[in-house]
């Protein structure tokens, strides 16, 4: 064998190229093992979606599969829960709301404000038993009805506003029209999400301010047993047991109760999650028809139901003969110079002379 300088050259030029072409092999080898092993790892809702998609190109139902299954996947929005597309307990909360809450809460504001309605075209208003005497006794400062009245307000805006959201769709739009209920639902949630922390505010301003003349008394039960007057005069202090009921059941928890629930609802951005959200709009449209419910008895008596109710919270003042109608342990103590008749300086300059005297 003899030596060639050529091939003495060349070996090692081989070996490089040998080794790049093998090292490329490798790799190769190597690549499609990998993806091999990716393809036998993968999940089987991969498999079956690359599957779906040769025999159906369109169909990706393994993908919104994965979507509802409520498991939390990667997202570009970073956030709580926003891995998780569908909540699997949408359905439930959609079905609670619509089949529960709707359906028996609506009734039953139906029923009492047809109850209502007809015992007004049966009995009428509540009459003043005798004449007026003309002598007047302040029941309400001007801020403590700029306290109720506000709340009032407040109040009558969410509960209409909460009503057309709620049952728009039943009984608007079949003959008004989709939409135009869509836009009355529309203005009627910006109305309730700004008016509500308002309503907020008034509910602990008037708890302070009334609080002290609603604690229980013993005559409260009397109150009761007497039905607040349908069977025999019911005696009652300033505010009498179904005013305090209203107060504490109404005003009290259930306001306490929609407000939170309402503020839970109306601020999102502070990160809750949609399972509080849902239970919160549970808890907030039960209470709110319990609380509208109540409400119907109050605002009628307070307005056309009895006679002199509505001047009380509009003027201020009552006469003596609604107070010793009514309220007659009040108006005694009134006469006994216990109370005073103005309990305020702009009562005592408005009244003058008209005021009741002990």
């Amino acid at each position: 064998m003899t030596y060639s300088p050529n091939r003495a050259v060349a070996a090692p030029g081989l070996g490089k190229a040998g080794l790049a072409l093998f090292m490329a092999m490798v790799f190769a080898l190597c690549s499609l093992w990998l993806g091999t092993a990716s393809a036998q790892d993968a999940t089987p809702l991969s498999q079956e979606q690359v599957q779906k998609q040769q025999t159906q190109p369109l169909n990706n139902s393994p993908v919104w599969g994965a979507v509802a299954s409520g498991e939390s996947f990667t997202t570009v929005t970073k956030g709580r829960e926003t891995g998780v597309l569908i909540n699997k307990s949408g359905e439930t909360w959609r079905m609670i709301r619509n089949d529960w809450i709707l359906k028996y809460g609506g009734w039953l504001v139906s029923i009492v404000f047809l109850a209502i309605v007809a015992s007004h075209l049966i009995k009428g208003p509540v009459k003043l038993p005798e004449a007026r005497t003309g002598k007047l006794i302040e029941r309400f400062t001007s801020a403590e009805r700029v306290a109720h009245w506000t709340m009032a307000f407040s109040f009558v805006a969410l509960a209409v506003t909460g009503l057309l959201m709620a049952f728009g769709k039943y009984v608007l739009a079949p003959w008004m029209g989709l939409s135009i209920n869509a836009w009355l639902a529309s203005i009627s949630l910006v109305i309730h999400n700004f008016v509500g922390p308002l309503f907020a505010v008034s509910v602990v301003v008037f708890f302070i301010m009334y609080v002290k003349d609603n604690l229980p008394e013993k005559n409260d039960i009397e109150w009761l047993k007497k039905g607040g007057g349908l069977f025999g005069h019911a005696s009652a202090g300033r505010f009498n047991m179904g005013e305090k009921i209203w107060f504490w059941g109404g005003v009290t928890v259930l306001g306490v109760v929609v407000s939170v629930t309402g503020l839970i609802l109306d601020f999102p951005n502070f990160d809750q999650g949609r399972v509080l959200m849902q239970q919160s709009h549970v808890i907030h449209a039960s209470a709110a028809l319990l609380f509208i419910t109540m409400s119907l008895g109050h605002i009628y008596i307070g307005s056309i139901g009895m006679e002199g109710a509505l001047e009380a919270m509009r003027d201020g003042y009552v006469d003596e003969t609604w107070a010793k109608a009514h309220h007659d342990l009040w108006y005694e103590d009134i006469k006994a110079g216990r109370v005073s008749a103005i309990r305020s300086k702009e009562g005592a300059a408005a009244l003058g002379s008209q005021a009741l005297v002990p």
